[in-house]
């Protein structure tokens, strides 16, 4: 399953290793008990683990992802990284052609002087002229490392000229407590724009392969 965000990149569950029942069991195991099947007293066991801050049964389910963003947005994503293993494609090795986000109109947000980080939520009025400067600048530097390719320059030293907003792409594991508190945070009205697209991506994937457990980590 891929889910696709506005700046052309991806998300996709590469394996789970498993389910909301899986919580329950590693909570169950304290009394040397063992459910087979998801209860409604299973349901409401969740529930409490999550709303009393029991997390470590939240730790066993384990979710593999491939994901595909956009650099400036992936360094945001990396902060997350206690109990999170990735690994990354790498342009010493790598020299196919690079993939950048361009923003549309509306996501070339005004500056808010009163945040010292952050966007309003409005584009600032000469978005077009933003939007051009961008893009110049963007194709200016693929051709730019293509010539360098071309004269032989090697693909690591090559790289250094490439935009932030070039693609990346990771396989990524961690635990369904971690997934949890990564979208907690970046689904907040504070993080920036571009990675809610990405966190509200994961979370519509994990609510699907965790019904129970996301919510209830969620509602907490």
């Amino acid at each position: 399953m891929k889910v696709l965000s506005d700046q052309s990149g991806s998300i996709e569950v590469l394996g789970c290793f498993g389910d909301d029942l899986t919580v329950v069991n590693a909570a169950r195991v304290s009394f040397s008990k063992e459910s087979n099947s998801l209860t409604e007293g299973d349901k409401k066991l969740i529930t409490y683990l999550a709303k009393h801050n029991h997390v470590s049964p939240f730790f066993h389910p384990q979710i593999r992802l491939r994901i595909k963003m956009p650099i400036f947005v992936a360094r945001e994503w990396y902060r997350h990284n206690v109990g999170f293993a990735r690994n990354e494609v790498s342009r010493r090795y790598v020299d196919s052609e690079p993939e950048c986000y361009v923003p549309e109109l509306d996501s070339i947000r005004e500056r808010d002087a009163n945040l010292k980080q952050g966007s309003k939520s409005t584009a600032v009025d000469n978005a077009e002229y933003a939007k051009e400067c961008i893009f110049e600048l963007t194709q200016s530097s693929i051709d730019t490392y293509n010539a360098l390719l071309k004269a032989k320059v090697a693909p690591e030293v090559a790289r250094m000229i490439l935009p932030q907003s070039m693609h990346t792409e990771f396989i990524e594991t961690a635990s369904l407590y971690a997934y949890a508190r990564l979208c907690k945070l970046r689904l907040s009205l504070d993080a920036q724009h571009e990675i809610r697209l990405y966190a509200e991506a994961l979370s519509n994937l994990l609510e699907k392969e965790f019904p129970v457990s996301w919510s209830a980590l969620n509602e907490a």
